[in-house]
């Protein structure tokens, strides 16, 4: 019987491994240092607010693994001998493997600023970062986060949650500015300073400054400013986790290098998630992409290969998406963050600034390609669908209550937002038949 090892425990390595259970009597591994078990990385922030316990982050229950015949091993890998097929641990015995799935997530990066290895200063990616946040906030008063991206937001908040001061240095004119449009970014800055956070732009960190304690006492600005501290989170974005690999016959750039399939240059050895780099990546995706859902589809094409059905990686529509405290945000499609020849877009927020909507489409054939969501909830399906067939930009208009499923007393917008897309663009667009309401007494 072939056993499969999977190094690495999270949503890519958990999905190969249950869906290799479906499909075969293989015997399985899973190896990891960081939890005993697969647990909600995306809940980290809730157990730190209060919120959930650990116990709420795991999506199975304990006797999941051996039921289905999935052994867990909660070591840590020190060396893979790729020639012999074997793995060796820091406490355990080694380990033979006929097939090898290599699914070690990212670790957050490093910006290389005098001071940074200072009591108190540290990132947030995993249960161990999460661990030394909980233990250097203890009692202080004031934070800093410094970057501009999802991670640094919720860091921000987990911060604010517990009533510590907190400044998110951002060094773009705009938060998230590599992502969002100018609207958009400056919705959620606005939203930002109003629930408390000192969200300052255009600002860098040149150094980290400490007491005489080794701890850290404020960061310095490359303008000179010097803003006091206790904790400094480092939120400017995370990278594969292959530090450990890297001197060894495995190709790796970025990350480890991989086909279409998912595999590496070492016969039996494949690799997927936040580790991964693209060889050839598919049209209009990066060559690193760390995202929760593609790490799930990885796992999943990685089982059907490893089981007879050759699957290659085919990640489709893109989608991302977050919370910005209370406000909610999707994307699908392609949405520039900067306007492109290309491109023609429509943007919309009500009055309150609480809610936007983003459209974009060709403008040589008028086709959809994506759109950007705040504060509304669109149906993944049907924005995929419009994508997918290059719905004409009037017809998606037409169509905008299908694909709403906010609540049932939550304000629906989309009568507002046609009218504005007709006067802005001059799009002649047919007004959808308002339901008619019966009264029975």
């Amino acid at each position: 019987m072939e056993h499969i090892v999977i190094i690495g425990n999270g949503i890519a390595g958990i999905t190969a491994a249950r869906h290799i259970r479906k499909r075969s009597d293989f015997s399985i591994t899973v190896i990891s240092g960081e939890s005993e078990h697969f647990y909600s990385r995306t809940a980290l922030m809730y157990l730190y607010m209060g919120h959930m316990e650990y116990k709420h982050l795991k999506p199975y229950e304990d006797h999941f693994w051996n039921k289905n015949r999935i052994d867990l091993i909660y070591d840590w890998v020190t060396d893979v001998e790729f020639q012999n097929q074997t793995i060796q641990l820091k406490e355990g015995q080694p380990i033979q493997y006929d097939k090898l799935i290599i699914a070690t997530g990212s670790t957050w990066r490093k910006a290389g600023w005098s001071g940074e290895n200072l009591s108190g200063v540290t990132g947030m990616y995993g249960l161990q970062d999460l661990e030394a946040i909980e233990k250097a906030t203890a009692g202080i008063q004031k934070a800093v986060v410094v970057g501009g991206g999802l991670i640094g937001v919720e860091l921000a908040e987990m911060l604010h949650s517990r009533g510590i001061q907190v400044s998110l240095l951002v060094r773009d004119d705009g938060y998230w500015r590599g992502v969002l449009p100018t609207q958009e970014a400056g919705l959620i800055g606005r939203h930002l300073i109003k629930h408390g956070i000192d969200l300052r732009l255009k600002t860098s960190v040149s150094q980290v400054l400490g007491n005489e304690q080794g701890r850290v006492k404020a960061v310095l600005t490359q303008a000179g400013e010097e803003i006091a501290c206790q904790f400094v989170g480092v939120t400017i974005g995370v990278q594969p986790n292959i530090g450990w690999i890297r001197n060894s016959d495995l190709a790796t750039e970025r990350g480890i290098l991989v086909d279409e399939y998912l595999r590496t240059n070492l016969p039996n050895v494949y690799a997927i998630g936040d580790c991964v780099q693209h060889q050839n990546p598919p049209a209009g995706r990066p060559a690193v992409e760390q995202v929760w859902y593609t790490g799930r589809q990885q796992g999943l094409c990685v089982a059907k290969t490893i089981c007879g059905e050759h699957t290659s990686y085919q990640p489709g529509v893109w989608f991302n998406s977050a919370k910005f405290f209370d406000i909610e945000y999707q994307i699908y499609g392609t949405v520039p963050a900067n306007p492109t020849a290309e491109f023609d877009s429509f943007y919309w927020q009500n009055k309150e600034k609480t809610s936007a909507l983003r459209l974009v489409w060709r403008k040589d054939n008028q086709a959809f390609v994506g759109l950007n969501l705040l504060g509304i909830r669109y149906r993944q399906e049907i924005c995929e669908g419009w994508i997918k067939t290059k719905t004409p930009i009037p017809e998606v208009i037409n169509q905008l209550e299908r694909a709403n499923f906010d609540p049932e007393f939550h304000k629906k917008y989309e009568e507002e937002i046609r009218e504005k897309f007709v006067r802005k663009t001059g799009y002649e667009v047919a007004i959808p038949k308002k339901k008619k309401w019966y009264a029975f007494f």
